[in-house]
């Protein structure tokens, strides 16, 4: 116990035991600065050093752009750029798959290689068919009721009446000759309208214009995408009056009449008619009398 006792005042008395720090001219051996030190002073002073050393140095790492410098440690402008790179791909490959899907959808149309599931609508119509002999056709009272009230509301409403449901009114793409009309069995989804070489070809309706381009087959070809899901295709024209993109009125010339195409014959328009992806009949729609 004593032996432990002792040791400890050993170690406590090398610790307290005052030294002095001497700074002398070499030349002269004056004394320039001197400092009164002990080890405990000197082990204390240098650790707190370290530790402010330390603590400045991980708050230049976290907090200033110095840390940019030190390898290993990424750029906080890259790393931003490369945040955007990665939105801006990520829209890029969405806007690309759409593209790839509208073009696929074009060349399908070009190519009429849509499965045709029209259905004939007058046979639509033939279990609902009556014989007229064994309908009674008197009016009764509630029908002249309504009547006299429709008549009522139209008289003093001639501004107000709802005109979507009359049906879209189509123009003519040209005045021609239709020498083949549409036949889903041969996959003839148009109607070949025959008149002179350079006739102005007309858009049926306001539409904007989906594609307008060369091919090989149909040659100058042109398609306008209207309101309630219809589609015009207006193929083997001589020339082109609009582009891509552009918006078109009713009746507004967009191309002319001409015989390109490896499977044109002759100046005509294959004209066919489109209605929310399916080939319909432009007879049913247009009157090309």
């Amino acid at each position: 116990m004593a032996k432990d006792r002792k040791k400890r005042k050993e170690i406590k008395r090398k610790l307290l035991h005052k030294y002095r720090l001497v700074i002398l001219n070499e030349s002269t051996f004056e004394e320039k600065i001197s400092f009164k030190l002990n080890r405990l002073n000197v082990f204390v002073t240098g650790t707190l050093f370290i530790i402010v050393l330390i603590g400045l140095t991980t708050l230049i790492i976290a907090f200033t752009p110095l840390r940019e410098y030190i390898p290993g440690y990424s750029s906080t402008k890259l790393k931003r750029q490369a945040t955007e790179l990665t939105y801006k791909t990520d829209s890029l490959v969405t806007v690309l798959n759409y593209t790839n899907r509208y073009l696929d959808n074009v060349r399908l149309v070009l190519r009429g290689d849509i499965e045709n599931n029209q259905v004939n609508r007058d046979s639509l119509f033939e279990q609902y068919k009556l014989d007229p002999a064994s309908v009674d056709l008197t009016p009764i009272r509630e029908d002249l009721l309504l009547r006299e009230e429709v008549e009522l509301e139209d008289k003093y409403n001639l501004f107000e009446r709802n005109i979507e449901n009359m049906g879209t009114l189509l123009f003519s793409p040209i005045n021609g000759t239709m020498v083949q009309g549409f036949d889903a069995k041969t996959k003839h989804y148009a109607v070949d309208l025959v008149a002179p070489k350079d006739t102005p070809v007309k858009s049926i309706a306001d539409g904007t214009v989906l594609f307008a381009e060369w091919t090989s087959e149909t040659g100058y070809v042109i398609i306008v995408e209207h309101q309630e899901g219809l589609t015009s295709v207006y193929k083997h024209n001589g020339s082109l009056s609009k582009a891509q993109g552009d918006l078109v009125k009713a009746g507004e010339v967009i191309a002319t009449i001409g015989n390109t195409g490896e499977l044109s014959t002759g100046p005509h328009l294959h004209f066919e008619l489109w209605r929310k992806g399916k080939p319909v009949d432009p007879q049913n729609y247009i009157d090309f009398n």
